[in-house]
């Protein structure tokens, strides 16, 4: 990932959060905001608890019949990064996070990127970087 779209994730992302919530703020008040936030966050770690550990019994369920369990590792790198981003305050990361507990909306995210690494190596684009220990 360019250096460019993590200036604009870090920098730009709770510049804008920060703006939409003003506007939020002017228009329920401060004290409604507040909560909104935090209820969200609050609701929201609930959630990705509770769909981790129904995905960890699916994983153990998938690695016990022989199975590789990478749709549901997938899955749960997403809920790691929905958690991440409804415990932030902000409505936009919220939307977000919200969004990847959703199973259809996690199994399209799937496709996608199966879809781009296919294509990566159709294409002969992949590079693997490896590091030894003493890189580090």
């Amino acid at each position: 990932m360019p250096i460019q779209y993590l200036i604009a994730l870090f920098i730009g992302l709770p510049i804008v959060e920060l703006v939409l919530l003003i506007k939020v703020d002017r228009w329920i008040g401060f004290g409604p905001t507040v909560l909104l936030v935090v209820l969200t966050g609050v609701v929201g770690a609930s959630m990705v608890r509770q769909q981790g550990i129904a995905l960890l019994f699916k994983i153990r369920q998938e690695m016990q019949r022989g199975n590789t369990p990478a749709p549901q590792m997938i899955d749960g790198i997403m809920l790691l990064i929905a958690g991440a981003f409804l415990i932030t305050p902000g409505l936009i990361t919220d939307t977000v996070g919200f969004a990847l507990l959703i199973p259809f909306v996690r199994k399209a995210i799937r496709g996608w990127i199966r879809k781009k690494l296919e294509e990566k190596v159709r294409n002969s684009h992949i590079e693997i970087h490896v590091r030894s220990p003493n890189d580090l």
